[in-house]
């Protein structure tokens, strides 16, 4: 059993450390294909950002209970305008983030696998998904 705690533990990689906002910006992503980041300039990278028509304060709160609902999810931190999440694979660990524009209602999304190279694009399939689950939940929420 502690062979195949080790081989899943080497799977799942550190937790970087490098993460977070910066100013109002997410950490850029690596020149790698296993990332996604709707503030990145490449197209290879870039990802649109979760728009909502609702308050800030309430259109967060309901990603952060759809992220809480996925069972490949772990919000790893929380603070006002910032989550950072894990998604989980059956061998991998992905790491999330999503940061609040209250001004342009929106909220900036970021992911990035934390080994390999390329993630054959599970990370803009996951993000995708994430959004359509978002602009289901916020259809039933008028303006």
């Amino acid at each position: 059993m502690s062979i195949i705690s080790s081989i899943l533990a080497a799977c799942a990689g550190e937790r970087p450390d490098n993460l977070g906002v910066q100013g109002d910006r997410l950490t850029g992503c690596p020149g790698s294909p296993n990332c996604v980041s709707s503030q990145a300039v490449d197209e290879g990278h870039r990802i649109a950002p979760l728009v909502f028509s609702d308050d800030p304060a309430p259109a967060f709160a309901r990603l952060k209970q759809m992220l809480v609902l996925r069972g490949d999810t772990t919000i790893i931190e929380e603070r006002p305008r910032y989550l950072r999440a894990e998604f989980r694979t059956t061998l991998f660990v992905d790491d999330g983030e999503f940061l609040l524009d209250a001004q342009q209602r929106l909220i900036h999304v970021r992911s990035a696998s934390r080994l390999g190279y390329s993630d054959l694009g599970k990370n803009r399939r996951r993000m995708e998904e994430i959004r359509r689950q978002f602009e289901a939940a916020s259809a039933n929420i008028a303006p």
